[in-house]
């Protein structure tokens, strides 16, 4: 069919329907961190709802209401499942919630925390619980050596 012959109502509720947000299967571990970040997610997911609907432009702008549900359902149910870890480990080992510091064989530092999915950002020093490097850490305690990314790297703090 020719671009000609569609009407633009069309390609709106093809905007307008958008796919979930795909929530993992694994447990939603969160810090305190974490779940404050989850409730203002939330928070504004309800406000960007409400004013979709307050707006009387929905039907308008299809996509800014399907964009609030979306975001709606997703930060609900990842508050719905959220498991608080308010502790780490006390033996000195790595695990959630903890941060690790390693060298690599090039004598580069780096240091991550290892938190929540959803607040889990590499860039800023956080990595998820079940990403790869947070996998060959966990359990392991200073002075470890651990593969990552096919290179050895030695723990050298856990705080």
């Amino acid at each position: 069919m020719s671009v000609a012959f569609t009407k633009e109502s069309d390609a709106e509720a093809v905007a307008a329907d958008l796919p979930d947000r795909p929530i993992p299967a694994h447990p939603n571990l969160v810090t305190t961190n974490g779940l404050a970040q989850i409730e203002t997610a939330l928070t504004a997911a309800r406000a960007a709802y409400a004013e979709a609907q307050a707006s009387g432009s929905i039907s308008s702008d299809r996509t800014a209401m399907a964009r609030a549900t979306r975001d709606l359902r997703y930060w609900s149910a990842r508050r719905a499942s959220a498991q608080l870890v308010e502790t780490r480990p006390g033996d000195g080992s790595v695990g959630f919630g903890s941060c690790v510091s390693f060298e690599r064989a090039d004598g580069r530092a780096q240091t991550y925390a290892i938190v929540g999915d959803d607040e889990a950002d590499p860039a800023q020093g956080s990595v998820s619980y079940v990403s790869p490097l947070a996998r060959a850490m966990i359990g392991k305690t200073v002075g470890d050596v651990v593969m990552l990314a096919g290179q050895e790297v030695e723990i050298v703090a856990v705080a």
